[in-house]
């Protein structure tokens, strides 16, 4: 995805509750360099977040305030990676159907990964990768979903090979580390979610190792939450930024 657009609506209802709000798109996404939509490591991608943000956190306006993360999906997969790489750096998260798991269903046969592995090496940039991503399926409400789909920042394609494998690839190592997880969070779910089970956001809820953590199930929601009709849009926002305002009134800021 991207930030310009995409996640500005989300950048204008937290600024509106009194939030500073930072984004960045991924190498290969959005407005960044890079061939579009091409993972070479999603490890960079999370170096790349971790930098950036904390170039911000040091400036002068920035450095004696909580540090929260957002993150929406594969977003919500970098917030967690970020929050293993510095346990103590960040306040809290907000995720939104994070990528923190695959379920068996989506996982390939052992002998087609080994085969995929060698094939990434060769054709790294290959889009070839099956997708249940399908916006279509994604926003529920159809201004929004015709707004995604007119939107040429977005990529639309199926996943490239390295990509795909990357992905699958942080997915498990979230999924076993899933444990490490000890700072505060709020994770949120459409329960008629079609792109992600919702069963993710309950591993990560059942089996993170934080004293301070939340799940929200919203029943007939999709995937995403903001592209939901307005009244349903109008609750989410309302659970995080009661979330927010409880987190930065317990914190010293």
């Amino acid at each position: 995805m991207e930030c310009s657009e995409y996640m500005k609506e989300c950048g204008t209802r937290l600024a509106a509750a009194g939030y500073a709000v930072i984004g960045i798109d991924y190498e290969g996404h959005g407005k960044s360099n890079g061939r579009r939509c091409y993972i070479e490591s999603f490890q960079n991608i999370v170096d790349d977040c971790s930098d950036y943000f904390k170039s911000i956190c040091e400036k002068e306006r920035y450095k004696d305030k909580c540090r929260f993360l957002f993150g929406e999906s594969m977003g919500g997969a970098v917030a967690l990676l970020l929050h293993i790489k510095d346990p103590s750096f960040w306040n809290g998260a907000i995720l939104i159907a994070p990528m923190c798991k695959i379920s068996e269903k989506m996982q390939p046969p052992k002998m087609v990964g080994k085969v995929l592995t060698k094939m990434e090496e060769i054709i790294p940039k290959w889009k070839i990768v099956p997708s249940k991503y399908d916006i279509d399926l994604t926003f529920k409400d159809p201004v929004k979903r015709e707004k995604v789909k007119n939107n040429k920042l977005i990529y639309q394609q199926k996943p490239r090979l390295k990509t795909g494998m990357e992905m699958l690839r942080a997915s498990i190592r979230l999924e076993r580390s899933l444990n490490e997880v000890t700072f505060p969070f709020l994770v949120l779910h459409g329960e008629a979610d079609l792109v992600l089970d919702p069963e993710t956001s309950k591993a990560l809820h059942e089996k993170a190792s934080s004293s301070d953590k939340t799940i929200k199930l919203y029943p007939g929601m999709w995937h995403a939450l903001t592209g939901e009709p307005e009244e349903n849009v109008k609750i989410v926002f309302a659970d995080i930024i009661a979330w927010l305002d409880k987190h930065c009134g317990a914190a010293t800021c």
